[in-house]
């Protein structure tokens, strides 16, 4: 299996396979969590970037992924939904009312990503380390994952999220080097990866982790490739999803994988060293994330557990 373009050899577009065919979920759990967002202000990637998976993950997980520093992105990525242009000015009390939201829904693990703010000297880290302190101050037992933007690729802007101890970093490489120009706007493959490495130097008990998209037109060996790429730089967990066009205005599917080349995927990874992979059609950078946090914080999410009846 070398070649990953449709098979047929047109350019028109590919129909869905039955397989990401999505279940609907708006039930109370599901109507609850949007009333919370919209009450407390707060966007969500699972909305914006329009997720496959927001009625599993608000509807039965009861989970979420808070996008922080607006909703606006300075850059027009050619695979997703997020809204581009001149963002607003920082809400600095947006770091307190995600915390607010965190202890209302009393999350085990929290997923905090945001848009790319190139406009902002420090790419946003700051606002981004604040929501870890905040979410830590009313949830010290809840696990913190944090998914960035490359921040400009400034080292400093980095370890001022890193000095803020989430429990773990999550930088999307999105796609093989080859397409890297014409899928993600203004990022480069390798400072993801540098992004990536700094971020385990910096923090060496932090787990890294990262996602890829396939289907843009990438072949079966440069998915090997990236998966190398990423153990060499010290990555711990990755993650494989179908990419699905979001509009007529991004770029089209080329092609749909299967399950069972999804699970041929995740094997190769879980045997290049990852520590955890997900691999499959409706996977998400987000996707089961509480499933997947370290040891280190299960052991600290038991033993506040255990505290809590104490008391």
């Amino acid at each position: 299996m070398t070649s990953c373009k449709p098979t047929n050899g047109k350019s028109e577009q590919l129909r869905k396979p039955d397989w990401l065919k999505i279940k609907l979920n708006t039930n109370d759990e599901y109507k609850g969590l949007k009333k919370l967002m919209r009450e407390k202000n707060l966007h969500t990637v699972c909305e914006e970037a329009r997720c496959p998976n927001i009625h599993e993950c608000w509807g039965e997980r009861r989970t979420a992924t808070f996008m922080i520093l607006g909703a606006v992105c300075t850059r027009a990525c050619r695979f997703c939904a997020v809204k581009t242009g001149l963002p607003n000015e920082l809400d600095l009390a947006e770091p307190e009312r995600v915390a607010d939201s965190v202890e209302l829904m009393n999350l085990k693990h929290v997923v905090v990503t945001a848009v790319a703010r190139d406009d902002l000297k420090d790419g946003g880290a700051a606002v981004f380390a604040e929501t870890v302190r905040a979410i830590r101050r009313r949830m010290p037992f809840t696990s913190i994952e944090v998914l960035p933007s490359d921040m400009g690729g400034i080292e400093e802007n980095l370890q001022m999220l890193m000095d803020a101890k989430p429990d773990i970093l999550n930088h999307n490489i999105e796609t093989v080097r080859r397409l890297t120009p014409r899928v993600r706007a203004r990022a480069k493959y390798d400072r993801s990866l540098e992004f990536l490495r700094r971020a385990k130097e910096m923090q060496p008990d932090v787990p890294t982790k990262s996602s890829l998209m396939i289907g843009l037109g990438e072949t079966w060996e440069e998915i090997i490739e990236v998966m190398d790429d990423l153990r060499a730089n010290n990555v711990d967990i990755m993650t494989i999803g179908q990419y699905l066009q979001p509009t007529k205005k991004h770029l089209a599917v080329q092609k749909y994988y299967s399950p069972l080349e999804f699970g041929k995927l995740r094997k190769i990874a879980m045997d290049k060293g990852f520590s955890h992979c997900e691999a499959g059609p409706l996977v998400r950078s987000s996707y089961h994330a509480d499933e997947q946090v370290n040891a280190a914080a299960k052991e600290r999410q038991r033993q506040g557990e255990k505290r809590i009846e104490i008391s």
